[in-house]
């Protein structure tokens, strides 16, 4: 429990300094309702912890603030009553300070339990939170980004820290043979419910690229009329296009006849070199149709990865997001983790220069509606 213990402080010690960079006007701000600011974040996965494993397994436990199971949870029937998630942001008590405290509070209490507690269950609750933490510190960071990107002066979060200045490391495609092909986690490693069920799929020969689309290959698309043009667009993604009028990738400002991206070392240039981010599936999916070509499933996806350079952009695949066979929504409040959220969704696959170090794995089934793009995706092409 010693090394466990350490990973832990560690995790919690890397949400702590995502936040080092920040005023304290950055910790309050929600535009959006799918998109939580940073005190939220760091109160919620404070809350996790003390909610799902302090109460239970600690004797004598007093929670910090008996409002804070309210405020904090986010979308736990089992738990009981929660804030609106579109109004987080209008909670500004508790203070930073507060909530600095809270999460002090309940990593001391931690440490107190891991010295008489030992057992299997405590055990895998505690890295099920590790782990929902990671996810919450990609949540975080690209929260932030979209909150900054809101402010017409475009504000440096931190300097040399740049989620999308990547190339690409190879070029061409790989062809991949038909047969039966083994999907789902293998092993007794952690991994989250919706990976379990390891089945067999049978797949047609297909190829997939080596590469990630970039900026000047979505920019060909733009300026050959691509948004405007709805014979590459499904007719959801036709409708969403023109309701919200989008014509390019999330952040993308067209100034004096130039494109720039609002990044989190402010506004740059458009490097066309770069990889394509910040976009959705139905763009995604427009694209590879104009191309010719085709979005991977998450299969194919999964049965190239070993030859993939994969973890620079998190990739939309053509699968929709549903349970693998014999899949059972486990009891209590960690069965509400993935299952209720297998509908209207697609899969993206591999990770991105947002996930935690040691986070990804090849089996790792990321989610999103197919308009949001505020994350850190990208597309990957198959034939």
């Amino acid at each position: 429990m010693s090394v466990l213990f350490q990973i832990f402080q560690n995790t919690r010690a890397q949400t702590v300094s995502l936040c080092e960079p920040l005023e304290i006007e950055d910790y309050i701000p929600q535009p959006v309702d799918f998109a939580s600011p940073p005190k939220w974040h760091l109160s919620h996965t404070t809350w996790f912890f003390e909610e799902l494993i302090l109460k239970k397994f600690l004797a004598g436990y007093r929670v910090f603030n008996p409002h804070f199971g309210f405020l904090f949870n986010s979308y736990y029937h089992t738990l009981g009553d929660r804030a609106i998630r579109t109004e987080r942001g209008t909670i500004t008590r508790p203070t930073v300070k507060e909530v600095y405290e809270y999460r002090k509070y309940v990593d001391a209490h931690i440490g107190k339990l891991l010295q008489t507690n030992s057992s299997s269950e405590l055990e895998e609750l505690l890295i099920l939170g590790i782990n929902h933490e990671q996810q919450h510190q990609e949540l975080l960071i690209t929260d932030l980004k979209h909150t900054f990107s809101y402010n017409p002066v475009f504000p440096v979060y931190k300097e040399k820290f740049n989620l999308t200045a990547q190339e690409n490391s190879d070029t061409g495609w790989i062809k991949i043979p038909e047969g039966i092909y083994e999907i789902g986690y293998k092993g007794d490693g952690f991994h989250f419910d919706n990976e379990k069920g390891r089945h067999k799929v049978f797949l047609h020969e297909f190829q997939i690229s080596k590469a990630f689309v970039t900026n000047a290959e979505f920019l060909e698309f733009m300026e050959a009329g691509g948004y405007e043009n709805f014979r590459f667009w499904l007719d959801e993604g036709w409708s969403w296009i023109n309701e919200n009028q989008v014509k390019s990738p999330l952040y993308w400002k067209q100034i004096e006849g130039k494109w720039f991206s609002y990044t989190l070392e402010g506004l740059k240039p458009i490097e066309p070199n770069h990889i394509l981010t910040h976009i959705s599936f139905y763009e995604a999916q427009a694209f590879a149709t104009w191309k010719g070509l085709r979005l991977p499933t998450e299969f194919e996806w999964e049965a190239a990865e070993d030859q993939l350079d994969w973890g620079k952009r998190w990739e939309w695949t053509y699968s929709a997001y549903l349970p693998y066979p014999g899949f059972r929504i486990a009891e209590g409040a960690a069965g509400e983790y993935n299952g209720k959220f297998m509908v209207s969704q697609m899969v993206l696959r591999g990770a991105s220069t947002a996930t935690p170090k040691g986070h990804e794995r090849k089996t790792y089934r990321n989610f999103f509606h197919p308009k949001h793009r505020w994350q850190v995706t990208g597309i990957r092409l198959a034939r």
